[in-house]
């Protein structure tokens, strides 16, 4: 059997082709490379045990050493994640907000869904942070038809069984309806006979309309969702079709050093 390949060059080509399987060699790569700054790397391999053998491009030394961009975006909805659509008509796509030319999105937003998503252009960071096993919490305000009993509150939060297995257990709250969030455009469909509530749930995982499906498992259709929070970054202001560069992250290892933290994971600089 063939040893697996641990370039993240070719990792990269072959998730971009479909592969999924690429991402288990890939996501390791990523970590050791942005969670370990004292560690020195060279063209034939890293100095620990987790790197022996791999070979680290130049994508892995940009992340170790040079600036790459990272854009917070306020996706509208009704707004593909992509910059081209072949449909007929096409449909709105992310060319049309100014966004700096060679990013792409790291991770995806449903098109009838709203809110922050993050722009790269460091290939390896649009597949870890895309993908459903990188831990950064996700955060979204979600209006839910009908008024949540705990029972359907404990649901959530203990991870409601949903066609494709368990979901993890989640953070969930009754929250206040949002007095900074505007209008919908086009307007929530509201039934007048049907009370509505607001949920502000948080996941760490990722999978295909999630929160929708997991808010009508428990019987609570969801009729806006907002996404405020990917890991440490969050809307913070910006309104919809705006965009921000924001401070990318760095190996948490050089925070270990002053605070003594041994958290694993990526925060901003």
């Amino acid at each position: 059997m063939q040893p697996p390949n641990h370039d993240v060059t070719v990792l990269l080509q072959q998730w971009r082709r479909g592969d999924e399987s690429a991402l288990d060699a890939l996501l390791p790569l990523v970590y050791d490379t942005l969670c370990h700054p004292t560690r020195p790397m060279s063209s034939g391999g890293g100095r620990s045990r987790a790197a022996k053998g791999r070979t680290w491009p130049k994508s892995l030394h940009r992340l170790d050493t040079l600036r790459y961009m990272l854009i917070a975006f306020h996706k509208p909805m009704n707004v593909l994640c992509q910059f081209t659509d072949r449909s007929l008509p096409p449909r709105p796509t992310l060319a049309g907000f100014g966004l700096p030319k060679g990013v792409y999105a790291a991770g995806r937003l449903d098109f009838d869904s709203e809110g922050l998503l993050l722009l790269t252009d460091e290939g390896a960071l649009v597949a870890a942070i895309g993908s459903p096993k990188f831990d950064w919490p996700k955060t979204y305000l979600v209006q839910v038809e009908g008024t949540p009993s705990e029972a359907a509150l404990r649901r959530l939060r203990e991870g409601p069984v949903l066609g494709d297995g368990p979901t993890r257990p989640a953070e969930v709250a009754l929250v206040d309806a949002p007095a900074w969030l505007p209008p919908r455009d086009p307007p929530v469909r509201v039934r007048q006979t049907v009370p509505e509530a607001w949920l502000r749930l948080t996941l760490r995982e990722g999978r295909n309309r999630q929160v929708r499906r997991m808010t009508a498992a428990v019987g609570l259709p969801t009729l806006r969702l907002v996404r405020i929070g990917i890991g440490p970054y969050t809307l913070d202001g910006l309104v919809a079709g705006q965009w921000r560069e924001v401070d990318p992250p760095v190996r948490l290892s050089a925070a270990r050093a002053t605070s003594g933290r041994g958290d694993r994971g990526l925060r901003p600089r």
